[in-house]
């Protein structure tokens, strides 16, 4: 019998999920700055349904990033 020194399932599902959240993490959280870049020259602009619109789409991309980092936590801590 050879013994397995690398499982290599669970290694390749752990860089898909960090490749995948990496990159759904910094695209939400670039969303997140552009709502709030958006809500400002909007509202200068006296465009307030679209301001308020921007802020909206700000807002919830930056509370899923803050859910992504939370649920990283509990991920790391519980395993």
């Amino acid at each position: 019998m050879i013994a397995t020194i690398v499982h290599t399932d669970e290694l390749l599902q752990t860089i898909a999920a960090s490749v995948i959240a990496g990159i759904g993490v910094t695209f939400l959280f670039s969303l997140g700055i552009w709502g709030a870049g958006q809500f400002t020259e909007l509202s200068r602009g006296e465009r307030p349904v679209a301001a308020t619109a921007a802020a909206l789409v700000g807002a919830v991309a930056l509370l899923c990033v803050a859910g992504a980092v939370v649920t990283g936590i509990v991920v790391m801590t519980h395993k």
